[in-house]
């Protein structure tokens, strides 16, 4: 007897429900039936996958391996799936794109663009996420590229920086302190911070912190938010000042006015990764506009 896919189905099932009688109930099957087929998945496979008893049902070592392959065949059937469809549409297929907010005012339009251009056939899916979103993403073939702040990727991807952002301060429109009397940050060491949170990037995170430690003093964080217009509408309420990649002043009508920190050591990178081996074609394409 073969693994077939409707095992993989009720496996996956049992894997996300924890829980027979709920899983049995979302394949429409009988529960007795979904445990006989459960069973006969582990004599083809020869090992345990479920730690059960009348109260409780928990993964084996074996069945979170497991569950981890059957998450990247469904992913990677969805995927075929949907280039079938582009390509019997004449289409050259669907690029998944995850990013980041900073990404969404400088590359992430330029390479759409380029891609329309070039590629017109190319249908793309976009979706803003933190740095650990997309790198989990793309280990599960849920994207085909993201764009991250990172300083380092697992080894199943890889990156290639597209762009180095300098930091600017972001600060009250009524704040005293103009671009032409701003010497240093050091001038700030007192007012309350607002800051992208770690999720978002935590090397963007201790970049901020090593700023303010180049100045003697550690900034006294108060709001913290993964998103640039949260960040942007406390500052001109007056709950603070931040600090953020200089691409982002580009795009809002705020009342917030912007420094940008040039005498310091501290840049920005952002970076476009992937995953290695990813056989979308429309990902080979975007990658000859980005990698060259």
């Amino acid at each position: 007897m073969n693994i077939e896919l409707r095992h993989l189905e009720y496996f996956r099932a049992v894997a996300e429900e924890l829980n027979f009688g709920r899983a049995a109930d979302r394949l429409f099957i009988s529960q007795p039936g979904l445990s006989r087929q459960i069973k006969q998945m582990e004599e083809i496979l020869g090992v345990l996958l479920f730690e059960r008893t009348k109260r409780h049902v928990e993964l084996t070592a074996a069945g979170m391996y497991l569950k981890s392959e059957v998450d990247y065949i469904f992913n990677h059937l969805q995927l075929t799936k949907s280039q079938l469809r582009e390509i019997a549409a004449g289409n050259v297929g669907e690029l998944r794109i995850g990013f980041l907010g900073s990404a969404a005012h400088t590359v992430l339009p330029e390479l759409l663009v380029k891609i329309s251009q070039s590629f017109p056939g190319i249908r793309t899916n976009l979706e803003e996420l933190s740095n650990a979103s997309q790198v989990e993403m793309l280990e599960k073939d849920k994207l085909d590229l993201g764009f991250v702040r990172l300083a380092r990727v697992p080894d199943a991807l890889q990156m290639k920086m597209v762009e180095q952002d300098t930091f600017s301060l972001v600060l009250p429109l009524g704040h005293p302190i103009e671009a032409e009397k701003f010497k240093h940050i050091g001038q700030l060491k007192d007012e309350n911070f607002i800051l992208f949170s770690q999720d978002y990037s935590s090397v963007y995170y201790d970049k901020i912190m090593s700023i303010c430690e180049d100045r003697g003093f550690s900034p006294r964080i108060t709001h913290k938010s993964v998103h640039a217009l949260t960040i942007f509408k406390l500052v001109e309420a007056g709950l603070g000042v931040a600090i953020v990649p200089s691409s982002l002043k580009e795009g809002y009508d705020l009342k917030v006015k912007f420094v940008e920190l040039v005498n310091i050591r501290q840049k920005t990178e952002l970076y476009a990764v992937w995953k290695k081996g990813n056989r979308n074609p429309a990902l080979g394409k975007a990658l000859e506009l980005i990698v060259g």
